[in-house]
């Protein structure tokens, strides 16, 4: 009787297994939910920063090449990496970049509305690799595939969308630039700072959080 009352009431703190994995992975919690948009929240004040930090860089001399553009626009992708490490729920990868591309379009970064298709286009680009591995693998590899696809994604949007002129030289240029971008500063470090956060205890209501314990137990 003890043990099933402790672990009712894990199971209701969200900090335990839960009773039935399988439905667990579709089923939100109100945690999955607020930590969603908290961290979604964080990340789009986090890219208007970058927003403007880009409209200095993207001046250099070093960007006179247009398709090197692409280097400057993986922070971009960080939400959705974020979302999907952490909450790891179909569908969290894309709410959160697109809570983070809302907060952006907010605040102001000179794209306005067209922020909100282009975090929908990213966040499905880290949706389909994590729903390829069935949402239950959360490493480094998937964060950096999820990445790299949320970046060719979101490059074939701005072909359309803002390069319809350039030929496909530089289109397949700036898409490569772009992927190896969002490998480097949203799949790894999107990685590094989920393990960051695992650390703190911050995590211990999610399952990058309880993995952490359980290899500490080892």
């Amino acid at each position: 009787m003890t043990n099933m009352s402790t672990s009712t009431s894990r199971h209701a703190r969200g900090t335990g297994s839960p009773a039935r994995p399988g439905r667990s992975r579709w089923r939100y919690r109100t945690i999955d939910l607020v930590t969603v948009v908290l961290l979604g929240v964080a990340v789009g004040v986090a890219f208007w920063g970058w927003s403007q930090l880009y409209q200095v860089l993207s001046a250099l001399s070093v960007f006179a090449f247009p398709p090197l553009g692409g280097l400057l626009s993986g922070p971009w992708l960080l939400g959705g990496v974020l979302g999907g490490l952490i909450v790891r729920k179909p569908g969290a990868a894309l709410a959160t970049e697109m809570v983070a591309a809302s907060v952006e379009a907010l605040l102001g970064n000179g794209w306005g509305i067209t922020n909100l298709i282009s975090g929908a286009v990213q966040g499905i680009g880290v949706e389909i690799v994590l729903a390829i591995v069935l949402y239950r693998r959360f490493g480094v590899v998937v964060a950096s595939l999820g990445a790299a696809l949320s970046g060719a994604l979101g490059s074939i949007y701005l072909w359309i969308s803002y390069y319809a002129d350039w030929g496909w030289d530089y289109k397949l240029i700036y898409l490569v630039m772009f992927a190896v971008s969002g490998v480097v500063t949203a799949g790894l470090l999107g990685w590094v700072l989920t393990r960051a956060l695992a650390r703190t205890g911050a995590l211990d209501a999610f399952g990058a959080g309880q993995e952490l314990h359980q290899r500490r137990k080892r």
